[in-house]
């Protein structure tokens, strides 16, 4: 439950409706779409499903969100305009979490693939990270499933399934491969040999340009 800060200002007023511990991931979810209680619990971890529905409750009567009955047994959330209203809240909470916070998973921490997917395309189109040309990389979960990171010429991209003929293919685990990335470019060579990465020298070179600092890693063998 949100706690009262007695005491007359907006940022108070705004931390009592949404302060709740799990009210932001909650938020977070449901901005990318509507969620069922199934899949807000999966992204939660750690909470109780009676934690959430009591989350969810509140969530509801603060005007955040709401249900949708589909009729088969299945209830939808969704933000109203009040919730939409806190997309670029989290949006600078997800920038400042990313410049300022971010470290590697410690045990048994939840690494869900396709949010690390989202906050890597955030970062690299926030960089502007460009290549010098197009390109496709499939990165293959050892659990949590595949995605597709794809750069245009513009802009980076990322959705989930596969991809014909990816440029590289990535094999690793969701939590190695948020150690990576959570640690600094200079420290990643010691991790990229755990990486293994297929598709041709000039496209693996490339990849690791993007990631790693090359004057400090061996070029992986083409697999």
């Amino acid at each position: 439950m949100a706690r009262k800060y007695n005491h007359y200002c907006p940022v108070a007023f705004s931390l009592e409706v949404m302060g709740g511990k799990w009210s932001l991931t909650i938020i977070r979810d449901l901005l990318t779409k509507p969620q069922r209680f199934s899949d807000l619990l999966k992204y939660s971890a750690n909470i109780t499903p009676k934690g959430l529905t009591e989350a969810l409750r509140e969530l509801e009567a603060a005007g955040i969100i709401e249900r949708e009955d589909s009729g088969h047994r299945e209830v939808w959330y969704r933000l109203t305009e009040a919730g939409e209203d806190l997309r670029p809240v989290v949006e600078a909470m997800k920038e400042w979490g990313l410049k300022h916070a971010m470290r590697p998973p410690l045990p048994g921490e939840v690494v869900h693939p396709d949010l690390a997917m989202g906050f890597l395309t955030d970062s690299l189109n926030k960089k502007a990270r460009m290549l010098p040309q197009p390109a496709t990389w499939l990165m293959s979960f050892t659990h949590g499933g595949t995605y597709v990171l794809s750069f245009d010429g513009c802009r980076w991209t990322t959705r989930s399934g596969e991809a014909d003929n990816p440029d590289v293919k990535v094999l690793v685990s969701p939590e190695l491969w948020a150690t990576f990335l959570a640690v600094k470019r200079s420290e990643r060579d010691k991790y990229i040999h755990y990486l293994q990465l297929i598709g041709t020298p000039e496209r693996i070179e490339e990849f690791m340009q993007t990631f790693v600092m090359m004057d400090r890693c061996s070029k992986p063998k083409e697999a």
